[in-house]
This record gives C-alpha cells, structure tokens and sequence, in this order.
C-alpha cells in the first residue's frame, strides 16, 4: 500500500514509518495538519493515519476539507489519545473511516490499515478474476490461461491482478507504477520489463497475448479475443 502518515510526533511518526516500510509499504510523511492536507489532495494513497491533534490545522478538519471539499474517499484511520465517545464520534462524522487511541501497537496499525485498504477496493472477499481464458485466484495466487498454469514472479502477478479487476480500461503507465513500487518511475524501462515477462508467460501458455498497448497511455486487458 502507499500510506501518508500526518503526525507531529516526531518519535511516533519514525516508528510508524520505519514499521511500515519495512513492511514492504510506500510511505509519506507530514508533521502538521496543512501540509497533509496537501500532500493528501494532490497525491494518490492507499490509506492515511491521520492525528487528531496537529499544528496548523487538527485532524478533524483535514478530514473534513478532504471529504467535503477535495471529494476524496481515500480511507482514514485515526489515531488520537483521546478516547472519548464524543472525540470519536466527532471523527466519524467527518469522515473517518476508523479511529485507533494511543498508545497502539504498529501490528494493530498495519492490521487495520490492510482492512480499510480491503474494504475500499472491494477485495474483502479476495473473490476469484476471470476474463475469457484466463482466470486469477488472489487467495492461492493461482493463474490458469485456457486452462493450463501460468507461473510468474510477484511484481507481475500484482500486475496482472490490476489488469484483471477492470478488463478493457485503459490504465496509464503512472497508475500501474504506483501500484506496484508506490510511485511513478522515471524511467518506463522498469514498468516495460514486468510487462513484457507478464506478456511473454502469457503468451507462451495460452497461445497469444490478451494485454493490448495503448501507445502513448498505457495498457489495458482486452476480454475478447479473435481466433
């Protein structure tokens, strides 16, 4: 996942981002509520911890500026020492996802952070992708073209899940990346090189190759194929 971290707690902000990445998650940082609220309205993020209590502008109202104002759904989990119904009841209302009191522990933060990122993709229930010959398994990893296996390494499974949830749209070589290092590469060399493995692999087993170019935009999976 790619997390925004917005917190002024210098200790808790390093402990929370050093867990995470090492985790293997895309992470960004703000120490105050302005700042944030930028990064958070002109950026892309799986999910962000957002403080309660921040200088320049408390949680809430970022919240708040990026439900209401920014029109942005990205899901938030907050985290405060403050445990009152009232506190919580307050963040819901403007547009918290969940709330996480302090002190916590960094499993529990990832834990939650994986279920809001779930709920918000629909993949909850981790249900199988199928377009036309070829189908995807996300709980085994599973991955079957005209019926035979197709072995691939993991940065091109995780390409051709994002491919497979929304078969002929067109994603750009930008959205591709983000998903699968946390941020556009300066080169397309690297984002090229998994394709082409995904394409060969594909090609190799099922007899030809689903995955269209879109020159100058970036890729789609088509689900028709002409024999």
């Amino acid at each position: 996942m790619r997390i925004l971290i917005v917190e002024d707690d210098k200790s808790i902000a390093t402990n929370l981002y050093d867990f995470l990445e090492a985790r293997g998650h895309a992470v960004d940082a703000a120490a105050d509520g302005i700042t944030g609220l930028h990064l958070a309205v002109t950026q892309d993020f799986d999910a962000i911890l957002l403080d309660l209590s921040l200088p320049g502008m408390d949680g809430v109202t970022l919240c708040r500026k990026l439900r209401e104002e920014a029109g942005k759904d990205t899901p938030v989990l907050m985290l405060t020492a403050r445990d009152t119904l009232e506190d919580k009841l307050e963040g819901f209302q403007h547009g918290a996802d969940d709330y996480l009191v302090k002190p916590f522990s960094l499993r529990e933060v990832e834990a939650r952070l994986t279920a809001l990122y779930r709920r918000h993709t629909g993949r909850v229930a981790r249900r199988e992708f199928r377009v036309g010959e070829l189908s995807f398994d996300p709980r085994t990893l599973s991955i079957r073209f005209g019926g035979k296996p197709v072995k691939l390494p993991p940065k091109a499974i995780r390409l051709l899940e994002l491919l497979m949830s929304q078969p002929d749209r067109v994603f750009s070589r930008a959205e591709l990346e983000t998903a699968l290092w946390g941020e556009p590469q300066e080169s397309s060399d690297t984002l090229r090189s998994q394709m082409y493995v995904l394409r060969r692999s594909l090609a190799a087993v099922g007899g030809y190759d689903p995955i269209e170019t879109v020159h100058g935009i970036g890729y789609r999976l088509s689900s028709t194929h002409e024999r």
